[in-house]
């Protein structure tokens, strides 16, 4: 058997055309996207067909990949439209298919045989005999299971070495086993397997312990005795939810964000053909910060080894601190996730404001014309992110579109533009952030 070559694929989210432009413009290698109706994260994914086809044309000019997500666990109401669009977008030439459910998969195979399709992390694959069962099936690659970790994951390759693997290196996790969870369906109606998850993990909750006759959340009167226990929500008191706990606790907690950049050499000898980073609800702030990163690590693991990335990790950590986040963890990676792995608040971190991003140039030629995010001021101190790196700044001055110099500005409930004064001017996406003062 030949072994897949291991130099890592960076691999983005995008929620839309433009999120995709910034994923690719900071260094992604390839991004994943889909349609509302078929992807995990549908509130905020918002591509139609033909944008897809744009995106696709966009990144294969770029020699870049897009993966098409249809990745729910598709109930018989989403195969009426199902097939359609699979032939719609195959006709588009995506990379490959990403997929959860076996229906989807047949569905697949009947309507687009020539797509490359790729396994979903929802899958739970966790074994090289699973591995071996998708390679029968004409399966290019799988992403595996959030709880492996590198050493199974390096055994897993060396079994099946003709196979892709992908795994996460960074970003939300969810609580509940590689993201099959149940809370939101169970206490909103909105089915996080269908896209339309309330991230009830990230809530806050009481813990109560169990008496007879205790009326719970599901309508029932509880039997239980005093060693058991409920949890009630902050927003919904009275409503009681059973909690179960066995031998390796309970798992109904807000885990800490996922960040693997210091275990790029480790999960490249795993045998790891692509590192996914997780957030298509997140910011362009956000794609560029955390692309930018893994970008810069990932090419200097590759042109010095080990030593060289040692020398940058230091700053490339500080940058994905400046990101809203709720901790880091290394999750599985290295065995069973360690107890302090939960983030006490519904509330991330955030050290910064993500204040502006420059847009095509405005009709000040010697001024950078930006869309307003947060408030500015004159004399500011603030950063700006390029691909190439990050440059600190003072706001030497603000003026409006009508020509107006102005002290401050903010960015308004529309699309609020503006010109600033700096050292220099930057190029389109270049992206702008204040330091919060606590």
């Amino acid at each position: 058997m030949q072994a897949i070559k291991t130099k890592p694929e960076l691999i983005l989210p995008a929620g839309d055309p433009e999120k995709a432009r910034f994923a690719f413009e900071y260094g992604a290698d390839a991004v994943y996207l889909g349609m509302a109706k078929y992807s995990m994260r549908k509130t905020e994914v918002r591509f139609t067909i033909s944008e897809i086809g744009k995106t696709i044309d966009y990144a294969h000019k770029l020699g870049k990949r897009v993966y098409i997500t249809f990745n729910i666990f598709a109930h018989d109401k989403h195969l009426k439209t199902l097939a359609s669009d699979i032939k719609k977008i195959a006709a588009l030439n995506p990379d490959a298919f990403v997929i959860a459910d076996m229906g989807v998969l047949n569905i697949i195979r009947k309507n687009a045989p020539k797509i490359p399709i790729h396994i979903s992390t929802q899958q739970n694959t966790v074994n090289a005999e699973a591995v071996k069962l998708w390679k029968d099936f004409g399966i290019k690659r799988v992403i595996l299971a959030r709880e492996l970790s590198l050493k199974e994951i390096k055994k897993i390759h060396d079994e099946v070495p003709d196979i892709e693997l992908e795994m996460f290196v960074h970003g939300a996790m969810c609580i509940s086993y590689s993201g099959r969870c149940l809370l939101s369906a169970y206490m909103t109606g909105r089915e996080a397997n269908l896209g339309d998850c309330a991230q009830p993990c990230r809530w806050q909750y009481k813990v109560h312990s169990g008496e007879r006759g205790a009326t719970h959340a599901i309508g029932r009167t509880s039997k239980c005795e005093k060693s058991e226990y409920f949890l009630e929500e902050k927003l919904r008191p009275g409503e009681l939810f059973p909690v179960e706990e066995n031998a390796d606790g309970t798992y109904l907690m807000n885990s800490k964000d996922l960040a693997l950049i210091e275990h790029l050499n480790e999960i490249q000898k795993a045998g790891v053909t692509g590192l996914k980073i997780e957030g298509r609800n997140k910011s362009i702030y956000y794609l560029g910060v955390v692309t930018r990163a893994y970008r810069t690590a990932l090419d200097s693991l590759a042109s010095s080894r080990h030593s060289g990335l040692l020398g940058i990790l230091p700053e490339l950590k500080k940058e994905l601190e400046t990101l809203n986040y709720r901790g880091y963890t290394t999750g599985f990676a290295f065995g069973n996730a360690k107890s302090g792995e939960t983030y006490p608040s519904r509330q991330p971190v955030r050290n910064y404001n993500f204040i502006a991003v420059v847009r095509p140039k405005g009709k000040y030629k010697d001024l950078s014309y930006i869309e307003v995010r947060n408030q500015i001021k004159v004399g500011d101190k603030i950063d700006v992110i390029t691909p190439e790196g990050v440059t600190k700044e003072k706001i030497l001055g603000i003026t409006n579109e009508s020509g107006n110099e102005l002290d401050v500005i903010n960015p308004g409930h529309t699309n609020q533009m503006a010109y600033l004064k700096l050292s220099k001017t930057y190029p389109e996406m270049s992206l702008m952030r204040k330091k919060i003062k606590k």
